[in-house]
């Protein structure tokens, strides 16, 4: 069986515009949300799909409730098809070469909830500046669909701690960020009065350890968690009315000092800084979009060092 991407009689035999098709349906994984964005009748998507999967000789999609989902092939193809129609698209417009005012239309980052302070703010003033109608998303990490939203184009990059990926997915340092303890009061904090107390845990994900009870297990020790709640703002509001303890990255506790007027105090033992890393996938690195966007994150952390 030929491949898509080999050269010769493959690609002049191949109909471009079935490739169009292609990508569509497996970003939205729905034919009838696929032949709106194509401005197609669904009966013509199906037909496109026909011809494709004949002249690759698979199905490519396979039906999956209401939807459909993509075969092993069809995995396979994604990255490569959507890069080559991304650079072939820039090729194309009038007057050649990348200007954000003009491509950057949506851009889509991956981020849990208490990265968004560190990371929206700065970027979206870049983006106002290039691009002020361009649009923005920030949408919750999906750990264990993160490879295939990156192929699919659903997100663009993805904002989160540092962890094993797969080789296909690239990785660069964003920030590091040092831990403290908000307290309601000012006070001595030793290990012994730490780890007696209780604790507010914050967490995106409904189960499993946080950063810091995973940095403390790897230590022998271990808190009693008294609430778990998903963002930072909502656990300082509850320190500054109760006896817990929370344990957060300074850079967002102090801003939120300023405002509830609780204590930050060191920590009484050391653990590892958080490392934040900026993922993409490879075959994306040459998409100027991306490009872009990843370069915009990155430069937050030459601005926030000098």
């Amino acid at each position: 069986m030929k491949k898509i991407h080999e050269s010769g009689p493959t690609l002049r035999r191949t109909d471009l515009s079935l490739l169009a098709v292609f990508d569509v349906v497996y970003r939205e994984r729905n034919l009838t949300r696929a032949a709106h964005l194509l401005a197609l009748s669904q009966s013509a998507v199906s037909h496109a799909l026909a011809r494709l999967r004949a002249r690759l000789d698979d199905p490519l999609f396979v039906r999956h409730g209401r939807g459909v989902v993509p075969t092993p092939r069809a995995e396979q193809l994604a990255p490569g098809v959507q890069a080559a129609l991304a650079r072939l698209d820039e090729a194309l417009r009038p007057g050649g070469g990348f200007e954000p005012a003009r491509d950057l239309r949506r851009l889509t980052v991956a981020m849990a909830d208490e990265i968004e302070p560190m990371a929206l703010p700065q970027l979206m003033r870049a983006l106002s500046a290039v691009a002020p109608r361009a649009q923005l998303s920030s949408v919750r990490v999906d750990r264990a669909n993160l490879r295939a939203d990156l192929v699919a184009g659903r997100i663009d990059l993805c904002v989160d701690v540092a962890r094993a990926t797969e080789t296909e997915i690239a990785h660069a340092p964003w920030r590091s960020h040092r831990l403290c303890v908000v307290s309601a009061r000012r006070r001595r904090l030793d290990i012994e009065a730490y780890l007696a107390a209780d604790h507010i845990a914050v967490s995106s994900r409904r189960t499993g350890a946080t950063m810091e009870e995973f940095a403390l297990g790897r230590l022998g020790l271990q808190r009693r968690v008294a609430l778990r709640c998903q963002n930072y703002e909502a656990a300082c509001r509850v320190v500054v009315e109760s006896g817990l303890l929370l344990t957060m990255p300074r850079e967002q506790a102090e801003p939120l000092k300023r405002a509830l007027g609780f204590f930050i105090l060191p920590m009484p033992l050391e653990l590892p800084p958080i490392e934040f890393h900026v993922y993409w996938h490879r075959r994306a690195e040459s998409l100027p979009a991306v490009r872009w966007l990843r370069e915009h994150l990155l430069a937050q952390v030459s601005r926030s060092a000098s």
